[in-house]
């Protein structure tokens, strides 16, 4: 990994660790507003970064198993993962909804 791509995880790590723990990282803003858009606005473009990442991960292992020297193993690796676990993370919010829908069909009135 080149050490600007270093750089930038780092930076993700550190932006993510202070989110969870709720602090602010120093030059960054905290965005509270609510967008127009609804919860199924917000799954569909979710779903699509999902597959997006999916489409990423396997151009690049096509393009490393062809001999391309301007992709590096550990990168085709690293967005492999990233991909099966926002894939594995789409399936799990998928179950919720589901067992959540069956839960108000279940309900009597």
């Amino acid at each position: 990994m080149s050490s600007p791509s270093i750089q930038s995880a780092l930076q993700q790590m550190q932006s993510l660790s202070a989110q969870a723990s709720g602090e602010q990282l120093k030059g960054q803003s905290v965005s509270t507003s609510v967008g127009q858009g609804g919860f199924a606005d917000e799954l569909s473009s979710s779903l699509q970064r999902i597959n997006e990442m999916q489409q990423t991960a396997a151009s690049q292992r096509t393009a490393f198993l062809s001999g391309d020297n301007d992709v590096a193993l550990n990168d085709v690796m690293v967005d492999m993962q990233k991909a099966s676990v926002a894939f594995e993370m789409g399936v799990q919010v998928r179950n919720r909804l589901v067992t959540a829908y069956k839960d108000v069909m279940n309900m009597q009135v």
